[in-house]
């Protein structure tokens, strides 16, 4: 049996920014994760937003930890070298009726310390800055932004918008890996391919025991499943869905999650720059709704559904809720470019606990077990927070010295689309597979994809080399670049090419292969 001093179930993004600030630390961290990466849960599957913070009720932990990470955002994307945009978001009302609603949200949001919120109106002349109606006809009036010059192909049909300047977009997949790569280099160990199956007290002492299986896998260099337990001072569950599971393993106090599966449409990005800011809609008891958002790489989002699911596992689309995202966004703009724009669909899961905010505390009746549980939106905004917020819990538990050598920064892989010419001819010049085009869709060559591979947390499966660098995420989603990619996966692993997954084990491309 292995020793730990901490644990941390799940490599998603609130896991992976977990592992990075207890990296500053002079501690023993492990991740154990039942999947072959990091991001891929609930964090792989998400719109991308960093949300401004006006729309969790005041003194909740989703009020409090969105704006705080949303104010680290953009030094950490400097820092750690994820893309990050602050393009600002708006909300969108359709009714003099919702006018209210509205301006309830900004009232929300400034108690919570949302700066410079403001609500357009599409008929300003008839209102003054408070919203009150007023008659203003003289030359001296005067000039209003309104939703519409904010947004130019915003719907006619909006009569007012809550607009959140601070509110941007990220790269969720890079945000989550680059958490996971930095935490690495300063001395966190991950187990992928290792599902907990239970919890228990230590009947010996402080601290519990986990039963895990090591599932096959190219990182562990198993081929068949086998059995193994691992004891730990301390354990953190940030096990997106399934953190009740494990709660309620140690704790007489029992927790609820429901998985809450949202579908939504990826479009070309011929598309990019229709919309600037996010787009919402008037949010409803299920969640903020449908939205329209640009993606950091030029893309239109638009989704998602609310559905609550039993299956914890399933992620897949239908014909009535894809119909049902686009008909809803379509509401948002003068004419949304769907038809033949859309390149992809996908859905998500979002864990959703029964009394509707965070739960982040050490539990009661289970010294030791600290609960990361009911991350649903806004947890990537909330992240990195999250992070810093469990690391101070974990200093209460168990007092550590920081790192005089904590490594605060990491490069990401360089990226021919966005190089410039003087940039890719120096890499080129370094290594010549940065001129072997891969993914034509996406502009990725061979370099980036070994690079993705060989890093710390490196590539092992063709969906860990795509949210590293991109390449399938195109117009044609692998289409052509497949092939390709898996004799590079084979080659830089070592392995014969029919070992190589598209997203872990269980998901082999080749069925009959024949080296002969």
């Amino acid at each position: 049996m292995t020793h730990r001093q901490i644990v941390i179930i799940g490599a998603g993004v609130s896991g992976a920014c977990i592992a990075r600030e207890l990296s500053r630390r002079e501690l023993d961290v492990l991740v154990v994760e039942r999947a072959s990466d990091v991001c891929e849960g609930t964090s792989k599957a998400n719109s991308g937003i960093v949300h401004a913070g006006y729309d969790a009720r005041p003194g909740t932990l989703k009020a409090e930890l969105n704006v705080e990470g949303n104010r680290m955002m953009a030094q950490l994307s400097k820092e750690l070298d994820f893309p990050f945009i602050n393009n600002g978001s708006m909300v969108l009302c359709f009714e003099e009726s919702g006018i209210p609603k509205l301006e309830e949200l900004k009232a929300r949001g400034e108690a919570n310390g949302v700066e410079g919120l403001k609500i357009l109106y599409r008929d300003p002349v008839s209102r003054n800055a408070s919203g009150d109606k007023t008659e203003d006809t003289s030359d001296n009036a005067p000039v209003w932004e309104t939703p519409a010059s904010a947004e130019p192909n915003i719907s006619p049909d909006v009569v007012a918008a809550l607009i959140a300047p601070t509110g941007g977009i990220v790269d969720p997949f890079l945000l989550n890996v680059a958490m996971a790569e930095n935490a690495n280099v300063n001395g966190v160990d991950f187990a992928f391919d290792t599902e907990v199956v239970s919890i228990e007290k230590n009947e010996g002492g402080s601290g519990y025991i986990l039963d895990v299986i090591r599932h096959p896998s190219l990182r562990n260099h198993i081929d068949a499943e086998t059995g193994d337990r691992i004891s730990a001072d301390i354990v953190i569950n940030a096990a997106g869905v399934f953190a009740d599971r494990f709660h309620n393993m140690v704790s007489a106090g029992k927790i609820n999650i429901t998985a809450r599966k949202g579908e939504y449409c990826l479009l070309d990005k011929k598309t990019g720059g229709y919309v600037r800011h996010t787009l919402f809609q008037l949010p409803t008891a299920m969640g903020k709704g449908v939205l329209i958002t640009p993606t950091t790489h030029g893309n239109i989002l638009i989704g998602p559904t609310a559905v609550d699911v039993e299956d914890r596992d399933t992620t897949d689309t239908t014909a009535e809720g894809l119909s049902g995202v686009i008909q809803t966004a379509g509401r948002s703009v003068a004419a949304l470019p769907s038809g033949g724009n859309i390149i992809t669909s996908f859905a998500g899961l979002r864990a959703h606990e029964d009394n509707g905010d965070f739960i982040i505390k050490e539990v009661e009746d289970a010294p030791g077990f600290i609960d990361v549980a009911g991350i649903e939106s806004p947890g990537l905004s909330c992240a990195p927070a999250i992070g810093v917020y469990v690391s101070e819990i974990v200093d209460r538990i168990c007092p550590s010295e920081i790192k005089k050598d904590f490594v605060a920064e990491r490069r990401g892989i360089t990226s021919m689309s966005h190089a410039d010419d003087d940039l890719r001819a120096k890499c080129i010049a370094e290594n010549p597979a940065y001129a072997n085009v891969i993914c034509r869709c996406e502009l990725v060559t061979e370099g980036e994809i070994v690079d993705a591979i060989n890093r710390p947390v490196g590539a092992v499966t063709l969906d860990g080399i795509k949210r590293r660098v991109r390449a399938g995420m195109g117009r044609c989603q692998a289409g052509f670049c497949t092939p390709r990619q898996t004799a590079i996966l084979a080659g830089e692993l070592g392995v014969d090419i029919e070992k190589i997954n598209k997203k872990g084990y269980g998901s082999g491309l080749l069925d009959g292969y024949n080296k002969e």
